[in-house]
């Protein structure tokens, strides 16, 4: 066990943010993990995955563990499904392109979404209409507290809009280290009537499309919306998409008539964030190094050098005017260490 001083987690986090951890170690499977969450004499602990979903404001004064296990394997599988299993060291967009290659359906929409799988059901990563929970069979996480290994159902996980219960009861308290996945082998279901998803085919000149055009069709539209970490960093979205009632929804109808929504029930319609962001004058608004992205409003973006400070404070100030301007609260979507 190498335990290492003075590391900067810089390539630890997709926002770029050079922040140091006094102490870090890398894990590469479940006995390492145990190991080091028994060191009683690192008593603060933060754990790493692909750093995608975290903005880093000041030095870690603990243990940084990265979770780098690896693995994708076949459980059981049918004439219709199979169960595979990724550990939570492997890229989620790797993960995505491996299933694609075995003409496994049901994550296509979910191409090119940064980080690792053993973070994909904290926060339940969803695009173009499809969520992880749609998917998901198992988890397998380890207690922080005693080491013990513990499996997670759908309905313990407690899936919601961005949500878990990683992030509510059991935050804290568990690391992800493998999820297990049902997934179609034929006459797989297609979601494309979310956002560009059909004009993109149509694009592409394809008219039958399949699990790979979808994912084509994902991949295309992202890369024109969003930046890619290794060039500019980010997190991704920064905010999740707000639902607030209907009621709310009609009265700024009256001022803003072209304020898109996607209805969630009777009474409650999700609004976009990203539109709000920009009708708040924040798109494209550039603050030396740091900065909110010219083509997608959600997306806040480190130029080089920026602070993690200076970038919440910016989250802060946009929460702020989209909230006098709108009379709705917007919530942030990555976790604030």
């Amino acid at each position: 066990m190498h335990i290492e001083q003075n590391i900067s987690l810089k390539p630890y986090n997709t926002f770029g943010i050079d922040v140091n951890a006094k102490y870090f170690i890398s894990v590469s499977n479940n006995k390492e993990l145990k190991d080091v969450l028994k060191l009683s004499n690192y008593p603060k602990k933060l754990i790493l995955g692909g750093g995608s979903n975290m903005l880093l404001t000041k030095d870690f004064d603990g243990l940084a563990i990265h979770v780098n296990i690896k693995g994708i394997s076949v459980i059981t599988e049918n004439s219709d499904y199979v169960t595979v299993k990724a550990n939570a060291g492997e890229n989620w967009h790797g993960f995505v392109l491996w299933c694609l290659d075995h003409d496994y359906g049901g994550i296509e929409n979910l191409s090119l979404i940064p980080g690792n799988v053993g973070t994909a059901p904290i926060q339940n990563i969803g695009a173009y209409g499809v969520e992880l929970k749609d998917t998901f069979e198992s988890c397998k996480a380890i207690s922080i507290d005693n080491q013990s290994l513990k499996t997670f159902s759908k309905s313990d996980c407690e899936f919601g809009y961005r949500n878990s219960i990683f992030k509510n009861d059991a935050k804290g308290k568990f690391i992800i280290t493998s999820v297990t996945f049902k997934l179609s082998k034929r006459n797989h279901t297609l979601h494309t009537n979310y956002g560009a998803i059909t004009s993109e085919l149509d694009t592409m000149g394809v008219r039958t499309p399949t699990i790979q055009d979808v994912s084509k069709a994902v991949i295309a539209i992202r890369e024109r919306k969003l930046p890619n970490p290794k060039v500019i960093g980010n997190s991704g979205s920064f905010f999740k998409n707000p639902v607030i009632s209907t009621t709310l929804f009609k009265t700024l109808q009256d001022n803003f008539e072209d304020i898109p929504s996607y209805p969630i029930s009777e009474t409650e319609v999700k609004v976009p964030a990203g539109w709000l962001i920009e009708k708040s004058g924040f798109k494209g608004k550039r603050f030396d190094s740091y900065g909110v992205h010219k083509n997608q409003a959600l997306v806040l973006v480190n130029y080089g050098g920026a602070k993690g400070e200076d970038i919440l404070k910016l989250s802060q100030l946009i929460q702020k005017t989209v909230k006098r301007l709108f009379n709705i609260s917007i919530e942030a979507e990555v976790n604030i260490l």
